[in-house]
C-alpha cells in the first residue's frame, strides 16, 4: 500500500534534491482549508436531530426492556412446563433470537443508509420496530393456539431484531454527523440517555403492573399492555424523524448543494454501500469495533436487562423489589450521563472508556458479593458500582464508534460491526449467564463473565485511536460558529489534514 506521505514513499535523497517538487505534492494531497470546506452547525437543527435519534433509541430499548423484565411471565404464557428454569431459558432463548437476525438487518439497512441517506432508513426501522412490538402484544397464549403462540412470538421478535439492525448504527451516525467536532461526545451521550430512558419507561411500567395486578391477571392480559403502548410511541418517533433534514456530512458527500431528499435520491448505488468493500478494506476496524461493542454490550445487558431476573430468580426477591432498585439506579445514571459526554470531549474518549472497563474488571466481583447480601442498601451500592462503570461507556461509546469509519461507509460499517457483536455477545448475555449459573451452581457467574468481557474491552480501547475534538474521517471540520470557522482557517498549518 502506498504511503500517504511523499517523504515516506520516495528516496530521502530525492526529497533533498527536489524540495519544491515534494512540497507541491504534499500541498496537492493536503490542500489548505477554505472557509467553504468547514461545516458550521445549526444549533436548533442539531437539537432536533438529537431528539429524534434519541427517541428512536429509547423506543428500541423500551421494547427490549419490557421483554427482559417480563421474561418470567412470558415464559409462563408461551412456554408452559413444570420446570421454572426451562421456562426462563426458553424465554431468554427467544430474547436471543432477535439478535441472531440483527447482523442481517445491519447488512441490509447499513449500506442502504450509505446509499439513500440516514433519514429515510431511520424512519423505516422505526416503523418495523413499532409493528413488531405491537404485534407481540396481540399474540394469543399457548393455551389458546398451542405451539403457534411460540412460533408467532419468535417471528415478531425476529422482525424486531431485523429492524434494530439499522437503528443504532444509523442513530449514532446521525448524531455524530450533525454535532460539532468539539461537542460530539456531549450530543452523542443523549443517544444513550435514550437507552436509559427506554429502560426506565419499561421498568416503571412493568413495576406498576406487578404492583397493581396479581400473577393470574399479569399472565392473562397484563403483560400485553407494555407491548401495545409501543405502537403510539412508534408513530411519535416516526413523525419526529420525518421532519428532519439529511445530515450535513452526507449532503457534503453528495456535493453540498442539494436538499435532503434530492441528495438521497441522486446517489448512485455503485458509489457506496458495498458490503464486500466494507469487509475487504475496513476489516481491521471492524474487528476493533466488534471487540469494543462486545465488552460494552455484555456489561450493558447484564445490568440493564438481566439484573431484575437475577434478583428474583437466583436470589429470591420479588419482581417489584429488583425493578425498583434498578429503576432508581438508572434514573441516577440519566442525571449524569451528559456530564460523562462532556468529560469525553474534554479529556478524550479513551480515558473514559478505559475507566469503565477497569471498573468492571475490578468492581464486578465486590459488587455481586454486595448484591448477594440481604438488604436494600448493599444491593443498591453493588448496582451503583456497576452502573457508574457502565455510564463511562454509555456516555462515550456513541461518539467513539462512528468516528472509527469514514463517512462514505460509516452507516454500513458501524451497523455491520455493531450488530455482529450485539448478536454474538449482547443478546445472548441473559441466556449465557442463566446457563452458566445452572451449570456451575454459583450465582457469582455474572461477575466473572463481566470481568472477562472487560479484559477484552481494555485491549480494544488500548488499540483504538483518540478521536475527541477531531473531524470525522472523510468529512471536513464541523464547528458551532462562523467565528470559530474563521479562526480554524487562520490557524491551519501549511499542510492541514482532516
Amino acid at each position: 500500500m502506498a504511503a500517504s506521505d511523499p517523504h515516506q514513499a520516495a528516496d530521502p535523497e530525492a526529497v533533498k534534491r527536489h524540495p519544491t517538487l515534494f512540497r507541491a505534492i504534499r500541498k496537492r494531497r493536503n490542500p489548505p482549508l477554505r472557509r467553504t470546506d468547514i461545516t458550521v452547525t445549526d444549533d436548533a437543527a442539531v437539537k432536533r436531530a438529537v431528539k429524534a435519534a434519541s427517541l428512536g433509541n429509547a423506543m428500541e430499548w423500551f421494547d427490549f426492556g419490557i421483554y427482559s423484565y417480563l421474561a418470567v411471565t412470558i415464559g409462563h404464557v408461551f412456554f408452559p412446563s413444570g420446570n421454572e428454569t426451562t421456562q426462563l431459558l426458553s424465554s431468554f432463548a427467544t430474547f436471543a433470537v432477535a439478535f441472531l437476525v440483527r447482523p442481517l438487518g445491519g447488512m441490509f439497512f447499513g449500506p442502504m443508509g450509505d446509499k439513500v441517506g440516514r433519514k429515510k432508513v431511520l424512519a423505516l426501522t422505526m416503523i418495523l420496530m413499532a409493528v413488531g412490538t405491537f404485534a407481540i402484544g396481540l399474540i394469543p397464549s399457548h393455551d389458546t393456539i398451542g405451539v403457534w403462540a411460540a412460533v408467532l412470538l419468535i417471528f415478531f421478535r425476529m422482525l424486531q431484531g431485523f429492524s434494530t439492525g439499522g437503528e443504532y448504527g444509523g442513530a449514532s451516525t446521525f448524531i455524530a454527523e450533525y454535532a460539532p467536532d468539539k461537542r460530539r461526545g456531549f450530543f452523542g451521550s443523549f443517544l444513550e440517555f435514550g437507552t436509559l430512558a427506554g429502560y426506565v419507561g419499561a421498568a416503571g411500567l412493568v413495576t406498576a403492573l406487578y404492583a397493581l395486578l396479581n400473577d393470574a391477571q399479569m399472565e392473562a392480559w397484563g403483560w400485553r399492555i407494555p407491548f401495545l403502548v409501543a405502537g403510539p410511541l412508534g408513530l411519535v418517533g416516526l413523525y419526529l424523524r420525518l421532519r428532519l433534514d439529511e445530515t450535513p456530512a452526507f449532503q457534503k458527500l453528495e456535493g453540498g448543494t442539494a436538499h435532503a431528499s434530492e441528495a438521497a435520491d441522486g446517489v448512485e448505488a455503485t458509489a457506496k454501500g458495498d458490503l464486500a468493500k466494507i469487509f475487504r478494506q475496513h476489516w481491521r476496524t471492524l474487528v476493533l469495533c466488534i471487540c469494543l461493542v462486545g465488552a460494552y454490550n455484555i456489561t450493558d445487558y447484564m445490568l440493564l436487562s438481566y439484573m431484575p431476573t437475577y434478583l428474583s430468580d437466583e436470589l429470591g426477591y420479588s419482581e417489584t423489589h429488583g425493578l425498583l432498585i434498578l429503576l432508581a439506579v438508572m434514573v441516577f445514571l440519566m442525571t449524569i450521563i451528559s456530564q460523562i459526554g462532556k468529560l469525553s470531549d474534554r479529556f478524550g474518549r479513551k480515558p473514559l472508556l478505559m475507566t469503565g472497563m477497569l471498573g468492571f474488571l475490578f468492581l464486578s466481583l465486590p459488587a455481586f458479593l454486595l448484591i448477594r447480601i440481604d438488604g436494600i442498601l448493599p444491593i443498591t451500592i453493588g448496582m451503583l458500582m456497576l452502573g457508574l462503570s457502565l455510564v463511562c461507556m454509555l456516555g462515550t461509546m456513541s461518539a467513539a464508534l462512528p468516528a472509527l469509519f469514514p463517512t462514505n461507509v460509516r452507516y454500513g460499517s458501524l451497523s455491520v460491526g455493531y450488530n455482529l457483536s450485539a448478536s454474538i455477545f449482547g443478546g445472548t448475555t441473559p441466556l449465557v449467564i442463566t446457563a452458566l449459573i445452572s451449570w456451575s451452581g454459583s450465582n457469582l457467574m455474572p461477575a466473572y463473565y463481566a470481568m472477562a468481557a472487560a479484559l477484552v474491552g481494555l485491549i480494544a480501547v488500548a488499540c483504538m485511536k483518540e478521536t475527541a475534538q477531531q473531524p470525522l474521517i472523510g468529512s471536513p471540520p464541523s464547528v458551532e460558529t462562523d467565528e470559530e470557522a474563521a479562526e480554524l482557517v487562520q490557524s491551519q498549518a501549511p499542510d492541514p489534514k482532516f
